[in-house]
């Protein structure tokens, strides 16, 4: 298989970042190592999870790296309206999820992708789109750390398009919102998807932005841990933490994209399913006491301006 030079870098960037990310957790927790496996797709490509489990910061995290690649499968076909039974495709993307010791330190995902397809195994490219975003599912009310969050990710997108942070703000409230609860999953961030180039310039464009987002994960995260993670919590707040950890296991089944593109394309179950967290509760008909700081969560995560 031959890629082209534009795949061959975003791929390249994809695993340094990976890389990167994960030596700097590594640092942050102080004890656990991540372990990566690696694995194929029998129908083409592969990927390399790392998986960080039971450190002193970190009670459980996923580093996943995937170039996937092949004949355009069915499902996709009618999701994108390609009919040509020829049509091949490229997926390559990294996705993080860090589900945290202390109920005071937020969980964060980051997913920066990128999709390409041909009209044929080594012929033209017909489409192609960058995709990803960042968002932030604290367990409690941080209004200091929700603002720093929205802050950063506002000058990000700001050096690239001055509509891009409240563009892709309020589509990550709309993404991350649990339908059926009728609630945020958290704080949001950002969110984009099928952001496709006209032009070079505009691919280069996009790709800069992608990994601005990217590199700016590890000095965002590494802030909050430090701000919360010395926190003292009690039994009544680590159990709020599996129950909203609860939630955030129902966004990523029901309506997550990623896990849905992973098990339509035959993808590898345990690295699609890293994100989940490593304990999580569901309590039938639970309502946190009244003024509590739990029942506080329940209004503090809805869509607002944080900056």
């Amino acid at each position: 298989m031959i890629m082209n030079t534009e795949l061959d870098n975003i791929i390249a960037y994809f695993k340094k970042l990976q890389n990167e990310i994960c030596n700097s957790l590594e640092h942050l927790d102080g004890s656990a190592k991540f372990n990566s496996d690696e694995w194929n797709r029998e129908e083409g490509g592969g990927g390399l999870t790392k998986v960080i489990l039971d450190g002193n910061v970190f009670e459980k995290g996923g580093v996943n790296f995937s170039h996937v690649y092949g004949k355009l499968p069915e499902v996709l076909k009618k999701e994108i309206a390609k009919e040509n039974d020829d049509a091949y495709f490229h997926a390559t993307g990294i996705s993080i999820v860090i589900h945290p010791k202390n109920p005071f330190v937020p969980i964060i995902h980051m997913n920066v992708r990128y999709f390409k397809m041909l009209d044929k195994e080594g012929g033209i490219t017909i489409d192609e789109w960058f995709g990803g975003g960042i968002d932030l599912s604290p367990a409690y009310p941080n209004e200091a750390d929700a603002k720093h969050f929205h802050s950063t990710l506002n000058t990000v997108c700001d050096h690239f398009d001055s509509e891009y942070y409240p563009k892709f703000k309020k589509w990550s409230d709309d993404y991350f919102t649990i339908t059926h609860r009728r609630e945020m999953r958290g704080v949001g961030g950002i969110f984009f998807d099928h952001l496709r180039p006209a032009n070079d310039n505009e691919r280069e464009k996009l790709f800069s932005f992608l990994q601005s987002v990217g590199n700016c994960f590890i000095p965002l995260y590494t802030e909050l841990v430090k701000r919360n993670n010395d926190k003292t919590f009690t039994p009544k707040n680590k159990e709020w933490q599996f129950i909203r950890r609860g939630r955030y296991a129902e966004f990523n089944l029901v309506y997550d994209r990623g896990t849905h593109f992973g098990l339509r394309t035959n993808g590898r179950i345990e690295s699609i399913l890293m994100s989940l967290p490593p304990h999580a509760e569901w309590k039938y008909d639970h309502h946190p006491e009244k003024n509590s700081e739990e029942e506080k969560t329940l209004v503090f995560f809805q869509a607002k301006n944080w900056l």
